[in-house]
């Protein structure tokens, strides 16, 4: 970790919970989340360490084979989020 590494807020879209994290915080603690796990603006697992990803949206899209119209409105929100990254998940002092 570097001290200039931003600090962004990790939300699971699987139970919710949120943190404030660097990208090297999240990755050595287990979270699923760009840019070390994935891609900003693409769809994968946003999930916390506790989570499995197989409830996830990428798991719906992937797996499940859903369409945009088959999500519900918090995984619509997820992509949402998702396709804004990484300024959807900036802390206001960033």
């Amino acid at each position: 970790m570097t001290d200039t590494e931003p600090h962004w807020r990790h939300i699971c879209e699987v139970c919710g919970v949120e943190e404030t994290l660097t990208p090297s915080e999240a990755f050595d603690r287990g979270w699923d989340y760009p840019p070390r796990m994935g891609k900003f603006g693409v769809v994968g697992p946003r999930c916390c360490p506790r989570c499995p990803n197989v409830r996830t949206v990428w798991w719906a899209f992937v797996i499940d084979g859903y369409t945009e119209d088959m999500l519900t409105e918090a995984q619509q929100e997820t992509v949402r989020r998702i396709a804004g990254e990484p300024e959807s998940i900036e802390l206001s002092d960033n």
